[in-house]
């Protein structure tokens, strides 16, 4: 348990540091890719579950941008398979339901159901891989105080920065509950059920007496209620962010709109 503890703390300062990369995509501006990172999900999500080659142009930007951020698609595909269970629980019952076949491989009819269950995969899969562009790009902070300068209530913002601030006390409160667990079981590897209902209870009241903390010295320092800015977050929207916004954003309409897939695999089959 404390491996796994400590890898989540490795993975969030990652994440974090990632954040503050000088490539192309990080000097975007962060409403622009907050807007157009809207604009892909929108478009993504309203395909139709049979436009499966479509979902595939989609594809293409995560790579891109991923390139583009000079980070690894492999390790942006890794983190994205978290969602993974969730998601093929949820498209599962329509293989059961559509049994039509749509055609066959040889010997094997694929019917539409797999490709309702497939579309929904990539959706989920895209989806993710999205949002931790933008977050792995722009910074969780960063990103809320512009949502804050976008006209987002201020307590919205700062609740969504406070869960993502929360996990670091949750998870390095764990991970001392877990060493002083270790230090006392003198080898011992599996626990019953009562200890651990009473180490997470143990782990709700002291997180919440450290959260309690946090906030009295957050009022002593003047904290209004608003996330305040720092450092470089009065970062300017310029030309090349505008025009970033619009070709992209006009990309994704046009294969959501004009679905240049279909067309062009019905120009090839007519021929």
């Amino acid at each position: 348990m404390g491996n796994r503890l400590r890898t989540v703390l490795c993975e969030l300062d990652r994440m974090e540091r990632a954040a503050h990369g000088c490539s192309p995509l990080h000097r975007v501006d962060a409403r622009a890719k907050l807007l157009l990172t809207v604009v892909y999900l929108v478009t993504m999500l309203s395909m139709p579950l049979e436009a499966f080659s479509g979902l595939l142009l989609y594809a293409v930007y995560p790579i891109l941008a991923a390139q583009a951020a000079g980070l690894r698609y492999g390790d942006l595909l890794r983190r994205s398979l978290v969602v993974l269970p969730f998601v093929a629980l949820v498209g599962l019952f329509n293989i059961l339901y559509y049994r039509e076949t749509v055609f066959t491989v040889g010997p094997v009819a694929v019917t539409r159901g797999w490709i309702d269950f497939l579309s929904i995969l990539l959706r989920g899969l895209l989806s993710v891989q999205a949002l931790l562009l933008l977050i792995l790009t722009t910074g969780y902070y960063r990103l809320c105080r512009n949502m804050q300068r976008m006209g987002l209530p201020s307590v919205f913002a700062s609740q969504l920065l406070f869960v993502y601030r929360y996990l670091y006390v949750l998870t390095e409160e764990a991970l001392e509950m877990s060493m002083a667990r270790d230090a006392r079981s003198y080898g011992r590897r599996s626990y019953p059920l009562r200890t651990w209902a009473t180490l997470v209870g143990q782990l709700l009241i002291r997180t919440f007496a450290r959260a309690e903390r946090i906030g009295r010295a957050m009022l002593a320092r003047g904290f209004d209620g608003r996330i305040p800015a720092v450092g470089d977050d009065g970062q300017r929207w310029r030309k090349t962010d505008t025009a970033v916004f619009v070709l992209l954003s006009a990309a994704f309409i046009a294969v959501r709109v004009l679905h240049p897939a279909e067309l062009l695999s019905a120009t090839l089959l007519n021929r």
